[in-house]
């Protein structure tokens, strides 16, 4: 029986496990999954995932959590907020993000795991303000994060993503802890 730190109607929310890295692997592995980002992802760069988010829970209580269905207990992927510090106008921050197996697409619970982490990031961490990041190509994603409540701020050309033009024109939506 997983700890779950909160959880939404049908999500569960927990720390990450080393156990974790296969289906991590699995999910930054799948090319339908990483298509708006530069490349899929090695196992090692899975387990330094987990390490960096189990760090990153440790010093501020929250990270991109693992999420599960509770009622199957079946890892889906996961959603949670991050720091992110590389070089532009809006950092530090603190973003939302979600990545999803593609056999869960479809069924609401990027949105749905999305909404429960705004109200643990404002309700109970008390952050102010809540940030996203997307390439514009991302529509899936900038889908989530309009029927979140998040508003568009602008467009710009991502530091990291420079070397891959079709991901480099990123949009900026935001929602504060009026949410």
């Amino acid at each position: 029986m997983k700890n779950y730190i909160f959880t939404s109607e049908r999500l569960g929310f927990r720390k990450w496990e080393l156990e974790d890295v296969e289906t991590l692997h699995e999910l930054n592995s799948n090319e339908k999954v990483m298509q708006y980002f530069p490349s899929i992802q090695t196992k090692n760069q899975s387990v330094a995932f987990i390490e960096r988010m189990r760090k990153q829970f440790e010093q501020n209580m929250y990270c991109y959590f693992a999420v599960e269905i509770i009622e199957s207990k079946e890892f889906i992927g996961f959603i949670g907020i991050s720091e992110q510090t590389y070089e532009t106008d809006f950092n530090p921050s603190v973003d939302i993000g979600w990545r999803v197996l593609p056999k869960y697409w479809g069924k609401g619970y990027a949105t749905e795991g999305a909404k429960q982490c705004l109200y643990y990031a404002f309700n109970i961490i008390k952050l102010k303000k809540i940030v996203s990041v997307a390439p514009v190509v991302n529509t899936p994603s900038i889908t989530v994060m309009k029927k979140i409540g998040m508003q568009k701020v602008k467009s710009f050309h991502h530091p990291l993503l420079k070397d891959f033009p079709k991901l480099e024109e990123c949009v900026l939506y935001e929602v504060d802890n009026s949410f």
